[in-house]
C-alpha cells in the first residue's frame, strides 16, 4: 500500500504524553476529509491505546518508550501504537468489554478503540509488549444538488 505520508513518533511513558500523542496523530490525521467527530474518535482511540501501554504494559514505569506510527493513504489513516512491556496472556479475554486488571479501571479501552475505528487488531506476546493496529477510512460524502436551484 502507498502511503501519501506518514510520521513517527517515540515518547516516555509518562501520562502527559497520553495528550501528546491523541492531538499529534489528531492533526496529522486532518490532512484527510475527516470530520470533526471522525476526529475525536481517532483521539480517543490513540488515547486508549497510549494509555494501556503506559498502564499495563510498562505498570507507569516513566522511563519506557511508546512508539507511535501514523500513515495516511488516498482515503484512510492508520495507526500502530507499540510497547515493549509485559505483553497480553489471553487477547480474547482483554477484548471483552467491562474486562480489567485493575479495579479502578472500567475495562473499555479496547471497545472503544474497536468502536471508533474501521478496523483493528492487537497483537501480543506475553514478556515482548503490545502492538495496537487500527485504521479508520474517510467516508465519501455525497453533496446533492437541488435540481430547482
Amino acid at each position: 500500500m502507498k502511503y501519501m505520508n506518514q510520521i513517527k513518533l517515540e515518547f516516555l511513558g509518562l501520562p502527559a504524553n497520553v495528550a501528546f500523542a491523541r492531538v499529534a496523530v489528531a492533526a496529522f490525521a486532518s490532512q484527510l476529509d475527516f470530520t470533526l467527530a471522525d476526529l475525536e474518535e481517532i483521539k480517543v482511540a490513540v488515547s486508549e491505546a497510549v494509555s494501556n501501554s503506559i498502564i499495563h504494559g510498562y505498570e507507569n514505569a516513566p522511563d519506557r518508550f511508546v512508539r507511535v506510527f501514523a500513515a495516511l493513504t488516498a482515503d484512510s489513516l492508520e495507526v500502530m501504537v507499540e510497547d515493549d512491556g509485559k505483553g497480553i496472556e489471553d487477547i480474547d479475554q482483554v477484548l471483552q468489554p467491562a474486562f480489567s486488571d485493575a479495579d479502578e479501571r472500567l475495562g473499555l479501552g479496547f471497545v472503544f478503540m474497536q468502536s471508533f475505528m474501521d478496523s483493528f487488531q492487537v497483537d501480543s506476546k506475553p514478556g515482548c509488549g503490545t502492538k495496537v493496529i487500527m485504521a479508520k477510512r474517510v467516508v465519501t460524502r455525497i453533496t446533492q444538488v437541488n435540481p430547482e436551484q
